[in-house]
């Protein structure tokens, strides 16, 4: 049998589901809320609900079961003013994650990808690259 795009595992099912997408949040968010230029960001943010939110998000983004109901990533990050360098800091922080984990690279690749998509609705306008 061949493997076609409809039975091929999703990112979601090759990294281990739900037990990793918690893992690589976990790993993540220590890592974020350990940079001085990003913690501040955190200081008043209920952290448990912060981390499910991300795990949601993520398991969407690595083809897992959608259940995100929150806000859109404008709503939720536009009135934080992050700058462009903020943000790219903060991608790097995942990519770091995610290859600890020993996420492969082309899993990790198409996480950039959406990452380079997402970054307008994230980042303060004007800031942009």
């Amino acid at each position: 049998m061949t493997v076609t795009e409809e039975t091929a595992p999703s990112h979601y099912d090759r990294i281990g589901g739900a037990s990793s997408v918690k893992a690589a949040v976990a790993l993540f968010y220590d890592k974020v809320l350990a940079d001085p230029e990003l913690a501040g960001y955190f200081a008043d943010v209920d952290m448990v609900e912060q981390r499910r939110h991300l795990a949601l998000m993520l398991t969407v983004v690595l083809g897992g079961p959608n259940e995100y109901a929150g806000r859109g990533l404008a709503e939720a990050h536009q009135p934080l003013n992050i700058p462009v360098e903020h943000y790219v800091k903060v991608g790097e922080h995942l990519t770091t994650t995610l290859t600890e984990l020993g996420v492969p690279a082309d899993i990790i690749t198409d996480v950039q990808v959406v990452l380079e998509k997402v970054q307008d609705q994230v980042v303060a306008a004007g800031t942009g690259a």
